[in-house]
């Protein structure tokens, strides 16, 4: 299949990149891989729903002063506490006091947008990197607050109560398997017009495998590009048979955007849709 080739300036002409994002975070990404060229399918693996209860949250809301520090793993906790907050008939102003940790830097630009400064930021945005700096300020006579996703890794819980902090994780969210596009999604896998597939948290690729089966995966990955936002990810996918071949240094949107603009822009062109390792 003939290729139109690209520019210095879009590296990624030519190229077809499945975004698997929830459809209401995926607009940057889409946005940073149209600007070096790519074409984007924009193939929602998950959707972000409310909690089984708000319950839990609620009440850890209506008890902010109890808490020492809040720690933030996702921009979907902000948002869904931002959901809140009015419910409860209370501001971003009731954290005044309590100590903030954001996971990485989406997470603090958007407390920031809420007028909440994040006190502290690890340089490796995952749970592990979260527990090596909280590990020097977290104390025995802490509380801390930990509204996240429902279902997800323990890291943190565990680490933080190893040091002697007392955490309440509440559920401020859900994530839920989309199906909406699959036929569209499968179409163009089957018909090798798909460059590469990029995962940015493991229910992504999780939900994104759990689409196909074993032997339908198998059939296209040997002519897809697999990018993951980091090595949680990439473990998850590769559960499934999915090896990462492209995986930022840094593990945020725009670092994976410019990680698959590098991959590609040292690609050759021919002899298949699979850009070689180097």
């Amino acid at each position: 299949m003939a290729r139109v080739q690209p520019n210095h300036d879009r590296p990624l002409e030519g190229r077809t990149i499945v975004v698997t994002r929830a459809a209401a975070q995926a607009q940057r990404f889409t946005q940073l891989l149209e600007a070096a060229g790519a074409r984007v399918l924009e193939a929602p693996a998950i959707v972000i729903a409310p909690p089984p209860s708000w319950e839990p949250l609620d009440q850890a809301l209506d008890t902010l002063e109890q808490f020492t520090w809040v720690v933030f793993t996702s921009v979907n906790g902000v948002a869904m506490v931002n959901r809140r907050l009015p419910a409860r008939g209370l501001t971003w102003s009731a954290l005044s006091g309590r100590r903030v940790a954001a996971i990485g830097p989406a997470t603090a630009d958007a407390l920031a947008e809420h007028g909440v400064r994040a006190d502290l930021v690890p340089a490796e945005y995952r749970a592990e990197g979260l527990v090596d700096r909280l590990r020097f300020v977290i104390t025995p006579a802490d509380r801390v607050l930990l509204p996240r996703a429902a279902q997800t890794r323990d890291v943190l819980v565990t680490e933080l109560r190893r040091l002697g902090a007392q955490v309440t994780e509440v559920p401020a969210y859900a994530t839920r398997r989309a199906d909406a596009g699959t036929a569209r999604l499968r179409e163009a896998l089957a018909a090798g017009t798909i460059d590469a597939v990029t995962f940015t948290s493991s229910s992504t690729a999780r939900n994104f495998a759990e689409l196909f089966s074993e032997d339908e995966r198998r059939a296209w990955l040997s002519r897809v590009t697999v990018a993951s936002i980091g090595p949680i990810t990439a473990a998850t996918a590769a559960e499934y048979g999915m090896t990462t071949e492209v995986m930022p240094a840094e593990y945020t949107i725009p670092a994976l955007a410019r990680a698959l603009t590098e991959h590609f822009a040292r690609a050759p062109r021919g002899g298949g849709r699979r850009a070689r390792r180097m």
